[in-house]
């Protein structure tokens, strides 16, 4: 089960943390690798992981904020690869900020990053999905984006808008084969987080809000996107998959 050798998978965001965990886990499974980030030096410590599972692996520098370096990414890699089978934007920011203090600068570039380079991302990618009746794209939402969390409106309304999205897009193009769907996480230590996790008062606040009591791991995240890039998971679609351990149940 849950095998995807012979497919092709892109990862936005790759350099570190979920997108790394995600390509490795992609790779473990026989998958073909396209990993990306706005700087190409950045994505060596994720080719080295994946060099030894014997993926053919292709790393580009792609900044998903601009709509013409998605296009050329994703031509890039069916170049390289043939084609793109399984898509996980992962590429994201969290620049906290409480409502009246949020800049516009700060605001588009959320919307920039979270949503319009994933939304172009999976634009570029889908017509080559249809040509061949078979596709899985994944987003990376939050549990953000179901609760509110404090001094986060603009990240909030973000992933609340991916969830949105895959709804969407997966209701168009579920005729062909192809499926859209979101892994909702709750924190897992990683750059994005570290700085915020690291204050003790906000830390303690999180793991009370965890029923488990402890953050969740990046391969939590990643076996997530194995099952939704599997086969076996064809019958999903349009479905935001929370791994938040039970925060959102209360």
């Amino acid at each position: 089960m849950f095998s995807l050798k012979g497919k092709v998978a892109l990862i936005t965001g790759a350099a570190t943390g979920l997108g790394q965990a995600i390509a490795v886990a992609l790779g473990q499974r026989g998958a073909d690798i396209a990993i990306s980030d706005k700087q190409l030096d950045r994505l060596f410590e994720t080719e080295s992981l994946l060099v030894p599972l014997g993926s053919k692996i292709h790393k580009l520098a792609m900044d998903v904020r601009d709509p013409e370096q998605v296009k050329a990414g994703v031509a890039s890699t069916e170049q390289f690869l043939g084609r793109v089978d399984i898509l996980v934007n992962n590429a994201g920011i969290n620049r906290p900020s409480p409502g009246l203090e949020v800049s516009l600068e700060n605001w588009e570039d959320h919307f920039n990053t979270n949503v319009r380079g994933g939304f172009f991302a999976a634009q570029a990618v889908a017509p080559g999905m249809i040509r061949r009746n078979w596709g899985r794209i994944i987003f990376i939402s939050s549990q953000s984006g179901v609760v509110g969390i404090p001094a986060q409106p603009v990240y909030c309304a973000t992933k609340g808008a991916i969830i949105q999205l895959v709804r969407t897009l997966g209701l168009e193009w579920a005729k062909h084969g192809v499926t859209v769907n979101s892994i909702a996480p709750t924190f897992v230590e990683t750059n994005l987080t570290r700085a915020r996790l690291q204050n003790p008062e906000f830390r303690k606040f999180v793991e009370t809000k965890i029923p488990c009591g402890h953050l969740a791991r990046p391969e939590h995240i990643a076996a997530a996107a194995v099952y939704l890039a599997s086969e076996e998971a064809a019958m999903v679609n349009c479905e935001t998959h929370l791994v938040d351990g039970g925060w959102t149940a209360w």
